[in-house]
């Protein structure tokens, strides 16, 4: 079979709110073997305005969550525009975008990306590849999370993949199968304090190193039942508002000290994840939590066998954009890209909308 390339835009707004990522990427398969380029790359801000709303955006009503996701599309392709004409990208095969997530509740068969509306295509005039979630739980998955695909094919010289967001998230091969599932909040929860200390977030994670551990505080977290659901397990952020944030809210303590508290919660679950499945081979880690310098120093001192891996820059911020790009290039050629042994999907399917301008 000849060489193909694919010449793609992927798109991605996290949890964490920290704005739209957006990937210039080149795609290239070669005998069954996958490489890429990252070329340009973004991340477009919120407004404060759009971060209240799409904090809030939780708790509405069908149609008003109709009339939000109608002018969030209007907002995504205004962004991608800017974007495609600031840096003349020519001959696009398709934007691949992951849109916005307001509400996950798998369990009950319901997920919502929002910015993933028919319109996008014409408002961009490209072809759209989008809405990756709603096709796996109507197959009885978690819809989430979708990365490990691209983990597999794209990154398979690591044992495992960690991505540092909104939530951990963690991917690796077992049995011959790729498993993959979420392991605690992140991001959601730390900038959440990092805000009300006048910060956009912890930046190296310094406040929290300034802070003392609460034992009270951290007995409860690690006792949370999620942590002893079998995987495949996803969170949304109805886990942070409803469960973690009442939680530590109950504790007199200073914001740095749960800061501190928190940060040592989520080193210790992924370390538990990893020393549970064999401590073994490399472990790569992205997402906006690789720069936070404490978050990392813990892991390292309760993983001292494991090659803890922080790449360059692009790869750090852009890989979840990368791979819904990847999505959508799979998605084209019509393979399997959402693995139900990750998922809990009763099947391996190719999910996506495509549509046309």
């Amino acid at each position: 079979m000849e060489q193909e390339n694919y010449n793609v835009l992927g798109v991605m707004s996290g949890t964490s709110l920290d704005g739209v990522d957006l990937a210039h990427i080149l795609f290239t398969e070669n005998a069954g073997k996958w490489s890429f380029g990252i070329r340009e790359t973004a991340t477009i801000p919120y407004s404060n305005d759009w971060i209240i709303r799409l904090k809030e955006a939780v708790d509405h009503d069908t149609p008003t969550l109709d009339t939000l996701d109608k002018e969030y599309t209007l907002l995504l392709s205004g962004i991608i525009n800017e974007f495609i004409t600031g840096y003349n990208l020519q001959g696009l095969n398709a934007i691949c975008s992951h849109g916005h997530t307001i509400q996950h509740r798998p369990h009950e068969g319901f997920t919502l990306q929002i910015g993933n509306l028919p319109e996008i295509a014409n408002l961009t005039g490209q072809k759209v590849i989008c809405d990756f979630r709603v096709q796996d739980v109507n197959l009885g998955g978690q819809g989430a999370p979708l990365v490990p695909i691209g983990d597999r094919l794209l990154f398979n010289g690591y044992r495992y993949c960690l991505n540092l967001g909104g939530f951990s998230n963690i991917s690796f091969e077992d049995g011959g199968q790729r498993v993959a599932f979420d392991i605690c909040p992140v991001n959601t929860v730390l900038n959440f304090y990092a805000n009300r200390l006048g910060m956009d977030y912890d930046d190296g994670g310094a406040i929290a190193a300034a802070g003392n551990m609460i034992p009270e505080l951290m007995e409860e977290l690690e006792n949370l039942p999620f942590y002893s659901l079998p995987y495949p397990r996803s969170l949304g952020f109805e886990f942070v508002k409803g469960t973690v944030l009442p939680l530590m809210e109950k504790h007199r303590s200073a914001d740095k000290d749960k800061l501190r508290t928190f940060t040592e919660h989520i080193a210790r679950q992924i370390a538990q994840v990893i020393k549970d499945t064999g401590e073994t081979g490399g472990l790569l880690v992205t997402g906006g939590g690789a720069y936070n310098t404490f978050l990392i120093n813990n892991l390292r001192t309760l993983l001292p066998q494991t090659d803890i891996c922080v790449p360059d820059d692009k790869t750090i911020q852009f890989k979840e954009a990368l791979i819904f790009g990847f999505l959508g290039v799979l998605k084209m050629r019509g393979e399997t890209n959402v693995l139900g042994s990750v998922t809990g999907a009763y099947k391996d399917h190719s999910a996506g909308m495509i549509f046309m301008p």
